[in-house]
């Protein structure tokens, strides 16, 4: 698969009602063996999981066969799954969203994102052309994932 990695983003911070924040996790498509090998093994990852990459969205919190958890806290996202463990910082307004809601709308693409790379800054336009494109969305997983935190 790659280097994977995980994204954060929450609706417009002026909005009233913004509901759940977003998590993004994709591969960069760097793999040994070529990006489309990497987004068949990330297909092949999320069907042995419990996710169906194309499918409806899932609230795992009801499927508690599904490997994967998310601890909030203290500015951070902490996302344990198999084959991908990753951390990342937060901005305040997207873990209170995420405290408020209970959950983080999760969504998993099969498609390598080359241009998402770690550390470098993804501005919102870069960001929606590639998690608004419906080639993306169509061929991801998406899930709701519940909020845990140390104390829960």
């Amino acid at each position: 698969m790659g280097t994977l990695s995980v994204l954060p983003w929450t609706r417009d911070p002026d909005a009233e009602e913004r509901g759940a924040p977003f998590l993004l996790a994709y591969s960069l498509g760097d793999g040994r063996d070529g990006p489309e090998v990497g987004e068949q093994a990330m297909r092949a990852v999320l069907t042995e999981i419990g996710l169906t990459p194309g499918g409806d969205l899932v609230d795992i919190a009801h499927m508690p066969n599904v490997a994967i958890k998310l601890l909030v806290q203290a500015g951070r996202a902490v996302l344990t799954m198999p084959y991908l463990n990753a951390q990342c910082p937060v901005p305040p307004e997207w873990e209170q969203d995420a405290h408020r809601s209970g959950q983080v709308h999760f969504i998993v693409a099969t498609r390598p994102w080359a241009d998402g790379v770690p550390g470098q800054p993804v501005t919102e336009e870069r960001l929606r052309s590639f998690a608004g494109d419906v080639e993306v969305l169509s061929t991801a997983a998406h899930c709701l994932l519940p909020v845990r935190t140390l104390t829960a």
